[in-house]
């Protein structure tokens, strides 16, 4: 996405980013201290609405927490999707705590402790089981407490998605049952005292290209047909996965949403009501909800030349911003976008490199990179920082003390 257009999403204000209309450095008043994260509410909610208009009425949507699970937007997303995934108790707590019902809170991953699967279960969450192992302490947890368990079963598909950022599915994986294995346990499942609502399958994270995941959409839902009538009762969950990306590079090109729209309208139409009449149809989306829609503010403490190189030395740095730094699955380094944020209207000068406080040369925020000319005391802008921002980052590496959040 180009500067300009994150310039049109957020807007501006006397030559400065404004994140939910309010010009950046009132905002870094109101927050009192950088360096910090703000999301704006707005485009939140405009996301999602896109989301509905583009996609069938019949598919529904849930909120993957992982992607930023700060309470407040959490709790604003709980009013404009269908649902909610959790990895761990604390997101489960932190959905439980929304107006979404707890049947509606879907607890994915694998590891999940004993004491976490009692949790779920009480709660009324619907858990997601990864493995036999984990199916077999489900049913012991409702055994325990007198419950019914609510589960689906996640499916590790025999086929892989090219063009994923993080491939989750096909293989050997950590995630899911192996499709193949698949039937002996839902054999196994027959007999016991549990919900078993239907199948969960996301395939990979990060994905631009809408063919190759119109593809996978198609492929997954064969997997579900044929594995359904193994089922021990009526399909009513059919979790498709999400893996929509978000453009972080110049060369990127924001996903096409309505050619995924007519994908799954004739997968829900045609393959899935026809033979799964009671089946829900879900998408998991987090990055593409919220990735968009938050900005980190880190101020400008030191400009110095080394040697011909002209760095620009900020109070924020890669223990907030890992995915930034380049050391959260790039294999090759590229440059978030980056502004400095109270000199929008301002032409750009000569290059520099924007670096954290940290005291490793891998706290790299902006390599060589073409900005007005910043002094200190100026803030530095990464945007796409919604999504695996603060939550994903070594936030306790040197001791540096944690970054604002807010919701604007």
């Amino acid at each position: 996405m180009s500067m300009r257009s994150m310039m049109a999403a957020f807007g501006t204000i006397d030559g400065q980013l404004a994140v939910g209309g309010m010009p950046l450095d009132r905002l870094t008043a109101r927050v009192g201290s950088t360096p910090y994260f703000a999301y704006d509410r707005r485009l939140l909610t405009e996301r999602v609405q896109l989301l509905r208009s583009t996609l069938p009425t019949a598919v529904k949507l849930s909120y993957a927490v992982k992607s930023n699970p700060m309470p407040a937007i959490v709790q604003h997303l709980a009013g404009l999707v269908d649902a909610l995934d959790v990895a761990s108790a604390f997101e489960l707590q932190t959905a439980l705590n929304t107006p979404i019902p707890p049947t509606q809170v879907f607890f994915a991953g694998p590891g999940k402790t004993e004491t976490e699967i009692v949790q779920a279960v009480a709660a009324g969450a619907t858990l997601e089981m990864e493995s036999a192992t984990e199916a077999r302490r489900v049913i012991q947890a409702g055994e325990m407490l007198g419950v019914q368990p609510r589960v689906a079963l996640r499916l590790n598909p025999d086929f892989r998605v090219k063009g994923s950022g993080m491939k989750m599915g096909g293989g050997p994986q950590q995630f899911g049952v192996d499709a193949e294995a698949a039937p002996e346990l839902l054999a196994q499942l027959a007999t016991a005292d549990i919900d078993f609502r239907g199948f969960h399958i996301f395939a990979g994270s990060q994905n631009l290209n809408a063919e190759i995941l119109c593809e996978a959409q198609q492929k997954t839902v064969d997997l579900v047909l044929s594995i359904a009538e193994k089922a021990p009762g009526p399909v009513r969950y059919v979790n498709l996965g999400g893996g929509f990306g978000i453009p972080y590079f110049d060369k990127d090109k924001p996903l096409d949403l309505a050619q995924i729209g007519a994908n799954l309208a004739d997968l829900v139409d045609n393959h899935i009501a026809p033979n799964l009449p009671e089946a829900e149809v879900v998408i998991e989306l987090g990055r593409y909800i919220v990735g968009e829609c938050g900005v980190y503010v880190t101020r400008v403490v030191d400009r110095k030349e080394s040697r011909g190189r002209t760095y620009l030395v900020v109070d924020g740095g890669m223990h907030h911003q890992m995915s930034a730094s380049g050391n959260f699955g790039q294999v090759i380094r590229r440059n978030y976008p980056i502004a400095v944020g109270n000199r929008m209207s301002e032409p750009a000068d000569s290059p520099v490199t924007v670096v954290g406080c940290l005291c490793t040369p891998l706290d790299l925020l902006g390599d060589d990179v073409q900005l007005p000319a910043a002094q200190i005391g100026d803030s530095i802008v990464l945007f796409q920082a919604g999504a695996y921002g603060l939550t994903a980052s070594p936030t306790a590496f040197l001791g540096h003390p944690a970054p604002a959040e807010v919701l604007v």
